[in-house]
């Protein structure tokens, strides 16, 4: 196995761990988040919501991993382009590693409820401001992921590594999820509020994943060839000009 076909396999399965890892740690934690008594909801299932915390943290070492892991095949396509995609989903990651933090701070909050009965309202409030926080990163890490990854997706489409349906399909779909970002910023509500926006991404996504790990990523870009019904004349001596020899 080649180096970009180690490349290829290796960003497939990120893409696959990373998804799923923030899927499986959302179905962890919404739920214990839903409910208007969330802080007595978290006291009673820590175990639950420290497991999706994990789960978060994988997915966003994953989410760095995968332009780290494209970089070596997009760097020969624009370096700095390709570098700047790796910054941005390293700020991505970062951020989400903002929101656990602050996820575990509203959980260590949670166990002051039954504790501390006397200032209910105070812990209200710093429980209400550090989800506020929580999802005003996750917000700015949807936002870090978007531009990264349309800088990868337009680099496959300029490079022709993988079919360009595939990468304007992903084109497509960042802009769509930039949208459901500026909804959200501008509503001031969370980003889980457009599902629908973040489902072509998730999909294409997916699809990215099951390409790469199958197929992988073309060896080289495609080059224009030379008509072989016009092939370039040879130098040729003009006989009418050129001097005898007596």
């Amino acid at each position: 196995m080649n180096s970009t076909r180690r490349t290829s396999v290796a960003t497939g399965a990120l893409l696959i761990v990373a998804t799923a890892a923030a899927l499986a740690g959302a179905q962890l934690v919404d739920p214990v988040l839903a409910g208007g008594n969330y802080l007595a909801d978290l006291a009673t299932h820590p175990n639950q919501v420290a497991g999706g915390a994990l789960l978060y943290l994988v997915a966003a070492a994953g989410s760095v991993s995968i332009a780290i892991s494209l970089y070596s095949v997009l760097k020969k396509t624009h370096p700095t382009l390709a570098l700047s995609s790796v910054v941005f989903r390293a700020v991505e990651a970062v951020l989400y590693v903002v929101a656990v933090v602050t996820l575990l701070s509203v959980l260590t909050i949670s166990q002051q409820v039954n504790t501390d009965p006397t200032n209910q309202d105070s812990i209200q409030a710093v429980g209400d401001a550090l989800l506020s926080m929580r999802e005003h990163a996750t917000l700015a890490a949807v936002f870090a992921f978007s531009l990264g990854a349309a800088i990868y997706y337009v680099l496959f489409y300029q490079s022709r590594l993988v079919p360009r349906w595939l990468s304007g399909w992903g084109i497509a779909a960042v802009i769509v999820m930039m949208t459901a970002c500026l909804l959200a910023l501008f509503s001031d509500s969370p980003i889980t509020g457009y599902t629908l926006l973040v489902l072509p991404i998730a999909a294409q996504e997916m699809v990215l994943a099951v390409w790469l790990l199958t197929k992988g990523v073309s060896p080289s870009v495609p080059q224009p060839r030379a008509s072989s019904e016009n092939p370039p004349a040879a130098a040729t001596v003009d006989t009418t000009t050129a001097p005898k020899v007596a």
